[in-house]
């Protein structure tokens, strides 16, 4: 059945790189110019967030690129107002696609009288008109019950897995996976399977939050090259911290994969002068300039399985088939040569 909307592109300010890379992508995948939607995102003087869209969205199929990472707030609100205006213009279908989810860490009362921020943002969105949501690692998958509409949550392990063969060709018998704690165990054991690596933990306990007291070892690391995965890199501390306990377990060296780099102060200090070899990030949070220049601190695109799944969502196709090698592979054979 032919697809009788056509997808629009619109963009808040949390993440333009990215977004004009989704367009760039879209242009070559579909054969058409495919620019994002021509509208402007302002702040009154008080610091209320105005949005005005140029370009006659009715009856389009409107997908919003906006992470909800620092500052959060502003982010979200961006986000939230671009779908009202969208609904108000009688969009045909809103999707939110949401690189990095902010909030996510707050899914659960973890003691009394405690919110589940995470809960009120997906009411929010759904109130605000968005009718699908698409992001990269939720830090909880259960996040998505959190919502009534539907959720499609993208891996970076596939992405991870390409880039480790990649970078680590011919020493793919010395990997060896951690988990930087045991609730993180289900992510690091996906990208293990895919580059057929065993697994360890760091067990961490915490006196006070933010601070980690002790760490322990779980597994044997020593002589193997590890390769600490996570979903969120804040202050990047406990990072750090299990780097320098791998090492001196024995471990030959020690390197990072990120879903994402919030790198909050004094992330990238804390990262410069640890014992990792590098840290690999997505550009799901738009990296600053620090985090730019910082030598062991490397990038790897989105955009090429963020535009897929847009098309994918559109043409109303699987989604799922992204966390395939096959299916993957060939959207970023021009950055991995697989052979």
């Amino acid at each position: 059945m032919p697809t009788l909307t056509e997808p629009k592109l619109i963009a808040g300010n949390a993440n333009q790189p990215l977004a004009k890379a989704i367009s760039r992508r879209m242009s070559l995948y579909r054969g058409v110019d495919q620019q994002l939607v021509d509208a402007r995102v302002e702040r009154f003087n008080d610091g209320e967030i105005f949005v005005e869209v140029f370009e006659n969205v009715r009856g389009e199929d409107m997908f919003i690129i906006q992470p909800t990472s620092n500052p959060a707030n502003d982010n979200l609100m961006e986000l939230l107002i671009i779908a009202d205006a969208l609904r108000r213009s009688s969009a045909a279908r809103i999707t939110a696609v949401i690189p990095y989810f902010g909030y996510a860490r707050q899914d659960r009362r973890t003691k009394a009288r405690t919110p589940i921020s995470a809960k009120l943002v997906a009411n929010m969105l759904v109130e605000a008109g968005v009718e699908r949501v698409l992001t990269m690692d939720l830090h909880a998958a259960q996040i998505q019950g959190f919502f009534d509409i539907p959720v499609d949550n993208l891996y970076a392990s596939p992405i991870f897995a390409l880039d480790v063969r990649t970078q680590f060709k011919g020493q793919m018998d010395e990997l060896m996976v951690v988990s930087p704690d045991v609730g993180g165990v289900a992510r690091a054991r996906e990208l293990a399977k895919r580059i057929n690596a065993p697994l360890s933990i760091v067990d961490k306990r915490r006196e006070k939050a933010g601070e980690v007291a002790e760490m322990t070892v779980i597994g044997e690391v020593k002589d193997k090259v590890c390769l600490i995965v996570d979903d969120i890199c804040d202050t990047a501390g406990t990072l750090c911290k299990a780097a320098q306990v791998l090492l001196d377990q024995g471990a030959k060296e020690v390197h990072a994969y990120i879903s994402h780099g919030v790198l909050s102060d004094p992330a990238v200090e804390r990262v410069t002068n640890s014992v990792m070899k590098s840290l690999v990030v997505t550009d799901s949070i738009r990296p600053t300039q620090a985090v730019l220049d910082t030598p062991n601190i490397r990038i790897v695109p989105t955009a090429p399985i963020f535009t897929q799944a847009i098309l994918n969502i559109w043409n109303g196709t699987s989604v799922s088939s992204l966390f395939e090698d096959k299916t993957l592979t060939p959207i970023y054979e021009s950055l991995y040569h697989m052979d």
